[in-house]
């Protein structure tokens, strides 16, 4: 049984580093260049918060990402539930006071998992705004003085389509378009979404992964962020 589990982790720990041109083959961060706690902000919408976990404090993906990375880490969530990249979106994140709370907070990584409420039909009609929205979001952090690494994170999958949200749209526009600005941009982005195929019984909602999905999320941003499998 311990044979496979390895097995299984270590095939997943390949798929994800190869299954993105985006997605480092190497970690994103060295934590050994780093003199002080390493500050890391998640940056999103109710995927982020943890909406619909049981004790989303400890269980959702920051919280989840923070155990498993230890006290040389402090991550913080910054989760804001119905937010969307675009300014021209119904509810955009970078009118909130957690946008501004994760700006004050200096950090040295900035994970950025938004666009799955851009996609609904009254949000996706402004989706030409995505990649400039994208970008002034990215350069609010990139010019802070602790000049972090930012991490765009792709959506993860709708199983198949709830409040407008459908897989389709994720799948051939999203993600695409979030992996295309990252190449452009020189940043790392890590596929969500491959990790998270096929398991929709994580997705209680048919959009938002419970804990345990919620862990497979935080595994693939340790084994990003570090370039090494998660213990």
């Amino acid at each position: 049984m311990k044979t496979t589990i390895f097995l299984q982790t270590a095939l997943l720990f390949i798929a994800l580093l190869g299954g993105s041109s985006c997605q480092p083959s190497g970690g994103i961060i060295q934590p050994g260049d780093y003199s002080e706690t390493i500050r890391i902000a998640c940056v999103g919408n109710s995927i982020t918060y943890g909406m619909g976990i049981e004790g989303r404090d400890s269980l959702s993906y920051p919280a989840q990402l923070q155990d498993l990375l230890g006290n040389k880490f402090e991550v913080r969530n910054f989760g804001v539930s119905a937010r969307t990249l675009m300014s021209s979106g119904d509810l955009p994140y970078i009118k909130e006071p957690e946008y501004l709370a994760a700006l004050e907070f200096k950090p040295h990584v900035v994970l950025v998992k938004l666009g799955t409420n851009d996609t609904k039909p009254h949000n996706w009609v402004h989706n030409g705004d995505l990649e400039k929205d994208y970008t002034q979001l990215i350069q609010s952090f990139q010019a802070l003085e602790s000049k972090p690494k930012v991490v765009l994170l792709k959506a993860a999958p709708a199983f198949p389509e709830r409040w407008g949200i459908s897989d389709s749209t994720i799948v051939n526009h999203l993600n695409p378009r979030i992996e295309k600005l990252a190449t452009e941009l020189g940043l790392p982005c890590i596929d969500l979404h491959t990790a998270l195929a096929g398991r929709d019984e994580l997705f209680p909602d048919l959009i938002h992964p419970n804990a345990e999905g919620a862990g497979i999320m935080a595994h693939s941003i340790y084994e990003a962020l570090l370039g090494q499998a998660a213990k």
